[in-house]
């Protein structure tokens, strides 16, 4: 058996680490993990890289998993392993990769985290104490996110015209350029109101077809990260830690919220314009204990179970 060769090893993985940022543009950060995840391979392989085989390579997996390493964390080691040695047999250094059929380590799916409607009160609460023309921007554009669910991508690219004031409906315009119709609140509708004099701070005198325009923005409307920095501003300003606060914590909760309060789940799958109906599903397995509670007492089985 040939021993680990670490001058040729080291020879491959910088040319294999110079086609990942030549081909195909991986960031820096991301070239450093996969330099320090390969290095810790070789730190525990014995093996000449031609000799490694499906087994040398499970047999890691399952080493990294008695070391205590989260799935997460096994599953981007096994990521870097099999980007390493397809490379390998792409540039004919190995007759056979020996990480093809590898299955990584099964990932749960974390629940989408959301927050109270105590605390998105308190938010509304901090954005509506002050009344300049930022903060009743970012007033309407929370309230607008909260009440009906959009995506930030979706919000901060709003047309003016969006919204039909009459029937209390805006069309958004969502993944794949695919519109859907919603109902909007009377409370939204009334930010909005309550915001469009507030509109020309934001252009003077120029044109703009946005709702939500920028002076300061190439793309000519607030950007998403402007967005989030306003909410980790005004999660600070009332006590709210401000990693707990972000847009699609704001979406996760409207779905949360309205599916606690009874709203059919097929409802709030078109609302969020989800294609897939288990996208939606996650939120349900997010029960308070009030509502643990109530199914355990009002069900309709809870008295044969007692």
């Amino acid at each position: 058996m040939n021993k680990f060769d670490e001058n040729k090893a080291d020879l491959l993985l910088a040319d294999f680490l110079n086609m990942m940022a030549a081909e195909i543009g991986a960031s820096k950060n991301t070239l450093e993990a996969y330099e320090r995840d390969l290095r810790q391979y070789f730190a525990y392989n014995g093996k000449s890289l031609k000799e490694i085989s499906q087994g040398d390579i499970s047999a890691y997996m399952q080493h990294l998993g008695k070391k205590g390493y989260a799935p997460k964390s096994a599953a981007r080691k096994l990521s870097a392993l099999k980007d390493f040695f397809k490379f390998l047999y792409t540039e004919k250094e190995i007759d056979k990769n020996p990480t093809a059929n590898v299955i990584a380590p099964r990932l749960e799916k974390p629940l989408p985290k959301f927050l109270t409607a105590e605390e998105i009160r308190l938010l509304l609460q901090a954005a509506g104490e002050k009344k300049d023309a930022v903060h009743v921007r970012t007033v309407t554009m929370l309230t607008l996110m909260y009440a009906c669910g959009l995506r930030v991508s979706e919000l901060v690219s709003l047309p003016e015209g969006c919204i039909n004031f009459d029937k209390k409906q805006i069309l958004v315009r969502g993944k794949g350029s695919k519109e859907r119709l919603l109902p909007i609140a009377d409370a939204a509708v009334e930010a909005v109101l309550a915001y469009l004099p507030y509109r020309e701070n934001f252009i003077r005198g120029r044109k703009s077809v946005w709702l939500f325009p920028s002076l300061r923005s190439k793309l000519g409307h607030v950007t998403r990260d402007g967005f989030f920095k306003n909410l980790a501003k005004l999660a600070m300003s009332c006590g709210i830690d401000s990693r707990r606060v972000s847009p699609h914590v704001l979406r996760h909760s409207c779905a949360t919220h309205l599916l606690h309060r009874g709203v059919d789940l097929r409802l709030v799958q078109k609302m969020l314009g989800h294609e897939d109906i288990a996208t939606t599903e996650i939120y349900t397995h997010i029960m308070p204990e009030d509502l643990l509670k109530q199914a355990s007492q009002k069900h309709p089985l809870a008295k044969y179970l007692k």
